[in-house]
């Protein structure tokens, strides 16, 4: 059952208990465990890789059956219908346009006084693309996480993920990936697989970059490698902050509430609205929607433990809480959305209106649905191109513009105590003093 909160006190301290869900004492007890697998991975090799997949994820595989084969590739195609071939190729396109868009650019400016200033930007040399398995299937995890690397440049892309159990990794994976431009897979996953791109073994090379959700393990393992290489994020559950006003239709609100819940039993759903009414008729579509839901328990468990409808004096007081808990998705479900959207200040991504629901985000208008969680879109954003790329300054001094700033450069060295910092300038002007004359 969705509960409903009245008292704005009780809705902020409810709000910190959801935003903190993922901060408890088994997280401790696990990392223990990812450190050890990352350690054995990291000496061992591709041993300890089959090691763990046969442990964790009961298969028994050699090492020459890690990299999924071109047969096995070409095989997805025959086993997938045409309606999602053609629904993956329409996503590919959606996310490639979008993040054309947001390709960082290089710039220089020359300054009238001998100075040139720039950035350069450039890819790194190898991105490795996780995607979870389990209960579920995510193509769209594929796409948003691979189609930005290739869009950035990156040369190599490699891509791992679960094993699959006997059935192996889902037809519309593999097909995702070869869509959007990978090729290179390998049958691994949890920390294991981590560890195999942040280190590399025989068979998986190491990369530059880690990106692509994951199950606790596989976050800690991310967590831990950070330094090594380069992460997208600590994604936790998924959540949803929904700001509704009358306008809004009630089973659609529980649509939206429920889309979220079913992803995971730690997963938000949040409602906030200052019309009573409205929250109560969300709370009983809810109960109607998830009688003979196909993912009933874990649905249930979601909403029973992170599910609210909270009832405020004003849409105004809606944002106040919304910035407060930094939802990873935040739908504006009002009559004039636009408006609104002038006093949030913290969210992954924003869905305006009453024909936007944040599915549209997770699967094809393209942006990316890879986004801060847990509070952290207070100061995170999704991921992009720039998560596959690196800036170089660049930076030129023309003699006389290095004569200019000579004294106060000397100022400052001298204030450091760094004497060599205030030579390389000095010798320089000296010599340049020396030829004029």
């Amino acid at each position: 059952m969705l509960r409903i909160i009245h008292q704005l006190s009780d809705a902020q301290t409810e709000l910190q208990r959801v935003c903190a869900r993922t901060h408890d004492e088994q997280v401790f007890h696990k990392e223990a465990t990812v450190r050890e697998v990352l350690q054995t991975v990291q000496r061992q090799g591709d041993e300890a890789l089959l090691r763990y997949t046969a442990e964790f994820d009961h298969q028994t595989l050699t090492a020459e059956e890690l990299r999924v084969s071109g047969a096995d590739l070409d095989a997805a195609y025959q086993q997938i219908s045409q309606p999602l071939l053609e629904a993956i190729r329409l996503a590919c396109r959606n996310i490639e346009t979008f993040h054309r868009q947001r390709l960082p650019q290089n710039w220089v400016q020359f300054e009238p006084d001998g100075v040139v200033l720039g950035k350069r930007y450039s890819p790194v040399d190898r991105a490795g693309i996780y995607v979870p398995g389990g209960q579920a299937s995510y193509p769209s995890t594929v796409m948003m996480n691979a189609i930005p690397a290739r869009v950035a440049g990156v040369p190599r892309i490699v891509m791992v993920t679960p094993p699959g159990g006997s059935s192996g990794i889902s037809p519309a994976v593999l097909v995702a990936a070869q869509e959007a431009g990978i090729h290179e897979i390998y049958r691994v996953g949890g920390a294991q697989a981590i560890a195999a791109l942040a280190y590399g073994t025989k068979t998986v090379p190491h990369v530059d970059v880690i990106t692509g959700p994951g199950n606790i393990y596989v976050t800690l393992a991310k967590k831990l490698v950070y330094g090594t290489v380069g992460i997208d994020s600590l994604a936790g559950p998924s959540e949803v902050l929904i700001i509704a006003d009358a306008t809004a239709n009630p089973a659609h609100v529980a649509a939206d509430l429920l889309a979220q819940a079913e992803h995971d039993a730690m997963a938000a759903a949040v409602l906030i609205t200052p019309d009573k009414a409205l929250a109560e008729a969300v709370v009983a579509e809810v109960s109607r929607q998830l009688l003979d839901h196909p993912r009933q328990t874990l649905t249930e468990k979601a909403i029973a433990h992170y599910g609210l409808a909270i009832v405020v004096d004003s849409l105004a007081t809606a944002v106040q809480l919304s910035n407060q808990f930094a939802p990873e998705h935040l739908e504006l479900e009002v009559e004039e959305p636009w408006e609104l959207l002038e006093q949030v200040r913290h969210a992954g991504a924003i869905f305006l209106g009453h024909s936007t629901p944040e599915a549209v985000g997770d699967y094809l208008a393209g942006p990316n649905h890879t986004l801060p969680t847990s509070g952290a879109a207070r100061y995170a954003s999704p991921l992009s191109t720039e998560t596959f790329m690196k800036h170089s300054s660049l930076i030129q001094y023309s003699p006389e513009a290095l004569q200019q700033v000579a004294g106060a450069i000397d100022a400052l060295t001298a204030a450091e105590g760094l004497p060599s910092h205030g030579d390389s300038v000095r010798l320089r002007c000296d010599r340049a003093s020396d030829r004029t004359h």
